[in-house]
């Protein structure tokens, strides 16, 4: 088959599995609704695994991760997933968040084979430019080359192998909540003797 009838066959079967995708969609809104709080089903689990290879270019997929790894890069790749990923992902991929569990699908849990059996390339370009349809925004600058984003790709391969020590540290670096920050700012004006005073009562 030349390269380009593959091309037109591979945008054919893409359109169908997004055609399906959408009759899946329309059938839960008109049938049973369409909560992000419902589990995906099978098919749609099926079609999204599908509609996402089919979506990342042959040549994408074989390419091969010019960072060498280190314990170097290894800490690197920790506190950039801690400060960019994990509010959606968890420090141990898992997908265990509360933003994460309520995204449709799911957040995936990445330590799983469903993740790990893509090549190094998928995983990279899935980073770089992120997955239509999902909560997974486009995360680099959409070149091929990007190293921050092959860092990332050898913390993905490595999240069997963080210590409880590894995910204290991360949890260091993880973006404050707003009730965060405001817990921080009330107990900073508690010690410096700025504590609300409480309201005089009036005798009449």
């Amino acid at each position: 088959m030349s390269r380009s009838a593959a091309g037109i066959l591979r945008r054919a079967l893409l359109v169908a599995a997004m055609g399906l995708l959408a009759l899946i969609m329309y059938a839960a809104t008109n049938f049973a609704g369409f909560s992000t709080r419902s589990e995906p089903t099978a098919i749609e689990r099926l079609v999204a695994r599908a509609v996402r290879r089919m979506g990342i270019p042959s040549k994408a997929r074989n390419a091969v991760n010019p960072v060498p790894f280190s314990t170097t890069v290894w800490a690197q790749a920790r506190a950039h997933f801690a400060d960019h990923c994990a509010t959606c992902h968890a420090n141990d991929g898992s997908g265990r968040t509360e933003l994460g569990e309520n995204l449709y699908p799911r957040a995936p849990d990445m330590r799983l084979s469903d993740t790990q059996e893509l090549t190094d390339g998928e995983l990279y370009w899935i980073i770089e430019n992120g997955i239509r349809l999902t909560g997974m925004p486009a995360g680099g600058g959409g070149g091929g080359n990007d190293t921050d984003t092959w860092t990332l790709v050898h913390f993905i391969r490595r999240l069997n192998e963080l210590t409880p020590d590894h995910i204290t540290e991360m949890k260091a670096l993880n973006p404050r909540t707003r009730a965060e920050f405001e817990e921080e700012r009330e107990d900073d004006a508690f010690l410096e003797g700025k504590e609300a005073e409480t309201p005089a009562h009036h005798s009449h």
